[in-house]
């Protein structure tokens, strides 16, 4: 079943839902702001992106800006992180199978449907 990392809050987040709804595929919705993903779910979901940790981060959060930013921290300690601070973790992540996309813009998870 397709998987939605989610945050209610953002835009980019509910246009992904409002096109998986529209192309008919069964989903489920992990609210990862409170259901925190385990560091073994996070490196999985990082495998299937394809991406290392650091690139996963938003930015232009208030918490990086002022915690991390300019920091060195290795692979595990990223994962961490984004553990402790979810709201680090970039949105909306759609997995189906061993495919995933960060789906910005929410076009982009049509080319793992």
């Amino acid at each position: 079943m397709i998987q939605v990392y989610h945050n209610s809050r953002c835009g980019k987040s509910r246009s992904a839902i409002q096109l998986l709804e529209e192309s008919g595929q069964a989903f489920e919705i992990k609210a990862y702001l409170q259901e925190i993903p385990t560091h073994e779910e996070l490196k999985i979901v990082l495998e299937k992106l394809g991406i290392k940790p650091i690139d996963l981060i938003r930015k232009k959060e208030t918490v990086f800006i002022e915690k991390y930013k300019g920091k060195i921290f290795t692979d595990s300690e990223w994962i961490y992180i984004m553990i402790e601070n979810p709201i680090l973790i970039e949105r909306p992540i759609v997995i189906n199978g061993n495919k995933a996309v960060i789906a910005r813009p929410a076009e982009l998870l049509l080319g793992i449907l």
